[in-house]
């Protein structure tokens, strides 16, 4: 049955599938057919599943229209209206016109989904392998993989990507190539543009506004590298440069941040004269005459604002929150009392040195380096040990000691002194004429030895050198897709709801199929090319399957009862 949410876009009468009447609808989502009076959909296909339409070719007796969908399946639909043949076409001729204008629609989202799933199978190569081993076999369906078995890859696809922090040599990394006309071309990244956005929100909006209304988006980057904005330390402007304003919006924003200051006593962005120390080691307060230029003012400006921007760029939003707390906290007067403007400038003055002091202790301090006194007064905690000969002497057996008595061990000692004397007893009644000489001792090892003239068909190598390197791959891409299988089958269990129940049959036929599709083709090539190893590569997965198997006969056993 339909929905109520569903339109009904046409609805034509007399059509006839497979023998049977009855009235073809196109809906918003999807087209339907209906058995003639009565109210159940017996063809229902969705619009973004159908791959084509194909129309019966002029001349024919028969008006029919055909949909042919991604997966191969087919539905021929025949128009019988009553009132002749060309009512029939013209009914005909209706469908394929709405389906026309239909089709694209959904093949757009179609095509978007394809091509999500088709980066996402290019972006992990276990996944994309896991999908050749239970998708393309028929293992399982196309629908299945995405729902059950590719969850974790999809969810980790909707979280937010990780916002990446700004370099302060990000447009320096900018580095302009001729185009051989000329010209310079630059390369520019989404990370670059994104680095730019962040730290010059004017030319944000700027792009905004301008991209894509006015301009496409290569020629806004192409007037934005051309600007009198980018190239700043040059003393030319253009009268059309629409970057003009985001230099003055700049300019603006960096007196507001020298009003403001900088929590920093050894930073001064004030300063634009490019000077050494003096013979004063910089405790003079004389300032030089020397005229630096405005070129070199405008480029110390320019890195001053820069590194500013930069700063702004990186500050996290949890350290804002936490300054302004402590503003919060710094303004509220502490325990009922009031403070004066007096007292605040006394403060402020008395805390300026020790924030400075802080900032060098801070430049030359290492904590991995500080004294052995420091580290005695720090609270740290001890490691309390039950048994310490098994902490310096590593893990040792919890087996039981069976002493003896002396009188046992005398008697141990006895029987070992008596066996030496038989043993001495008997080399020495052997001749020295019954002994292999050194050189036979020496010529039969060296034949019975690896490549000696008696080992010669003899290697001496490991099962896994055995092994070839595609045959380990194909055993290794066996396992992952088996495990996959058997993870969902096993946590199936135990199966107290109805789609429980459906979902542990359908693995366990999932199962049968691999082991059809996959294992089993597997066995038969290593017998082929590996017969003495083919029993030993794949025994494990066998008792695997086997004790899926097991538990599946024994749950429909419990079932039946």
């Amino acid at each position: 049955m339909t929905t109520s949410s569903e339109d009904v876009l046409l609805q034509i009468p007399q059509v006839r599938f497979k023998k049977g009447d009855g009235t073809l609808f196109l809906m918003d989502q999807r087209l339907i057919w209906m058995v003639e009076n009565r109210d159940t959909v017996a063809v229902s296909h969705l619009y973004e599943d159908i791959k084509s339409q194909k129309i019966s070719p002029e001349g024919k007796a028969k008006i029919q229209l055909q949909v042919v969908l991604h997966n191969g399946v087919s539905s021929t639909f025949h128009f019988t209206n009553s009132k002749g043949l060309p009512a029939q076409v013209a009914d005909r001729d209706k469908v394929k016109e709405m389906l026309q204008s239909l089709l694209p629609k959904f093949k757009k989202k179609m095509d978007r989904e394809l091509e999500e799933k088709n980066r996402l199978l290019m972006s992990n190569p276990a996944l994309l392998q896991l999908y050749k081993d239970l998708v393309m076999p028929e293992v399982i369906t196309s629908e299945e993989f995405w729902s059950q078995h590719a969850v974790k890859y999809t969810q980790n696809q909707k979280q937010q990507p990780q916002e990446i922090g700004v370099s302060g040599a990000f447009l320096a990394d900018i580095k302009p190539q001729t185009d051989g006309c000329n010209g310079l071309k630059y390369n520019i990244t989404p990370d670059i543009i994104e680095c730019i956005f962040k730290t010059y929100p004017a030319v944000k909006k700027k792009f905004i506004d301008n991209v894509p209304s006015k301009m496409s988006e290569s020629q806004f980057w192409t007037k934005f590298f051309q600007s009198h904005y980018f190239h700043r330390d040059r003393k030319y402007a253009e009268s059309k440069d629409i970057f003009t304003e985001c230099g003055k919006i700049d300019d603006q924003e960096m007196k507001r941040d020298i009003q403001r200051g900088v929590d920093d006593p050894l930073v001064n962005i004030t300063e634009f004269e490019d000077k050494t120390l003096d013979e004063a080691y910089g405790t003079s307060t004389e300032r030089s005459t020397v005229n630096s230029g405005t070129v070199s003012q405008a480029m110390i400006k320019r890195f001053n604002q820069h590194s500013i921007m930069v700063l702004k760029a990186n500050k996290n939003k949890a350290s804002e929150v936490n300054s302004q707390s402590g503003t919060e906290n710094n303004s509220k007067p502490t325990n009922g009392m009031a403070v004066s403007n007096k007292d605040k400038t006394i403060l402020s003055e008395s805390i300026e040195p020790a924030k400075k002091k802080q900032k060098i202790l801070e430049k030359i301090t290492y904590e991995d380096l500080d004294s052995e006194d420091k580290n005695k007064n720090n609270s740290s905690i001890q490691l309390n040990l039950s048994k310490v000969e098994r902490y310096l002497h590593g893990p040792m057996p919890d087996t039981i000691i069976e002493h003896i008595n002396p009188n046992e061990g005398s008697s141990i000692l006895r029987s070992v002194f008596q066996e030496a004397k038989q043993w001495n007893v008997s080399q020495t009644r052997h001749s020295s004429n019954s002994l292999v000489s050194p050189a036979a001792a020496v010529g039969a090892l060296g034949e019975l030895s690896p490549g000696g003239a008696l080992m010669r068909g003899f290697q001496e190598q490991s099962l896994a050198q055995l092994v070839p390197p595609n045959i380990e791959t194909e055993l290794r891409n066996l396992y992952l897709a088996l495990c996959e299988l058997l993870n969902h089958f096993w946590k199936c269990f135990p199966a107290t709801q109805p789609n429980q129940e459906e979902k542990v049959m359908k693995m366990h036929e999932a199962l049968h199929r691999y082991h059809t599709a996959k294992l089993k083709p597997f066995e038969d090539k290593l017998i082929r090319e590996l017969s003495p190893l083919s029993h030993h590569l794949t025994k494990h997965l066998n008792q695997l399957l086997n004790a899926a198997y097991q538990k599946y006969s024994n749950w429909q056993k419990l079932k039946h009862r």
